[in-house]
């Protein structure tokens, strides 16, 4: 059930380049419950949709199942959507993507619905550099079934009932590097300024962007032992870099320090300017990032930031070498061109 909120919003509120105020981004009001990180990230996506003058119809946002797929119906009110079945969020993603490449695709999962009965499909939209924002809102439990430990939770983790989890938790992040993703990124609920500039550059990422964001679940995983919680990750956050999107119509004006600060250019002309904070890690360098990220685990520590980057990444329409022209503005006769094109294909595999 979702409640609707007013339609009456002040004149005077201030609006973007393409006429929208903030509340144009928004959705209905949260059934979550009060204090999910989840409802953090949803704030953060419409503060950075605003932000970078999305008009809401040119977005797609699809989900699975959980608290966090709940979210889309939360922002964006005015995008197009589609909630599917638990785990099988990629899927829609990757034909909704052949068949229309003109639109931005924004996932939205949980360590659920993403690292357990949706892992296969996880791997493969990141093996095929599917053009798309994908972001788990990872709590480390299942908050829909009473709060049991999700794949993600870390060994040794203590749950609200006191048990201990037995098993190593999966680390998205190094999995996704390690599957071939070209925008990886880990982030907070709680921290806006960094997670608003990570969703603007994963939206302007020509590939499969990655962003684990760790969201504490107020109900089942915010307790002393969770190390999911509110407290832990305060206390054991390390970021790596101070970071800020420049879109390409804003004037570019950077102090830049040799070895302390880089530019990365996304391929629409933006940048994405870090500052450099973690010794030995360099963001376009998969080694340096895996090595980051092992090292943080063995310390307990949780890196945040853009952990890596590709800047010379071929998305799967290029690898396919699919038509330019999206499948759903084709006709007729370009989508069906004859039975003679058709026997020519089917001769050169004879």
């Amino acid at each position: 059930m979702s409640f609707i909120k007013p339609q009456f919003h002040h004149p005077a509120l201030p609006k973007n380049k393409v006429g929208y105020t903030k509340a144009d981004y928004e959705g209905s009001i949260s059934t979550l419950c009060a204090g999910c990180g989840h409802d953090s990230i949803s704030a953060a996506i419409v503060q950075a949709c605003y932000e970078i003058d999305l008009e809401p119809h040119k977005l797609a946002k699809i989900s699975g199942i959980g608290c966090s797929s709940k979210t889309p119906a939360y922002f964006l009110n005015n995008s197009h959507g589609f909630n599917s079945v638990h785990g099988r969020m990629p899927s829609v993603a990757t034909g909704a993507y052949m068949a229309n490449r003109d639109l931005i695709y924004l996932g939205v999962s949980g360590d659920g619905d993403t690292a357990s009965i949706g892992m296969g499909q996880f791997v493969h939209a990141v093996r095929r550099n599917l053009n798309m924002v994908y972001i788990v809102m990872n709590n480390g439990c299942y908050g829909l079934t009473k709060g049991q430990d999700s794949a993600t939770a870390d060994v040794g983790s203590i749950n609200k009932e006191g048990s201990e989890n037995p098993f190593q938790g999966i680390d998205l992040c190094s999995l996704a590097i390690e599957l071939g993703a070209t925008f990886v990124a880990r982030s907070f609920s709680g921290d806006k300024h960094q997670l608003v500039p990570l969703i603007k550059a994963a939206m302007s990422h020509p590939g499969f962007a990655f962003l684990d964001v760790i969201s504490p679940c107020v109900t089942f995983n915010n307790n002393k032992g969770s190390t999911k919680s509110y407290d832990y990750v305060r206390e054991h956050i390390d970021a790596t870099s101070e970071l800020d999107f420049v879109p390409i119509h804003s004037e570019i004006t950077i102090d830049y320090e040799e070895g302390k600060s880089v530019l990365a250019p996304l391929h629409d002309g933006s940048l994405l300017h870090l500052h450099k904070l973690a010794a030995g890690w360099d963001p376009t360098d998969r080694k340096s990032v895996i090595d980051l990220l092992q090292t943080a685990k063995s310390a307990g520590d949780i890196p945040t930031g853009l952990l890596y980057l590709d800047m010379n990444t071929r998305n799967l329409h290029d690898l396919m070498k699919t038509a330019k022209k999206p499948l759903n503005s084709m006709n007729e006769s370009e989508l069906c061109p004859g039975g003679a094109v058709l026997e020519g294909i089917n001769a050169g595999f004879r």
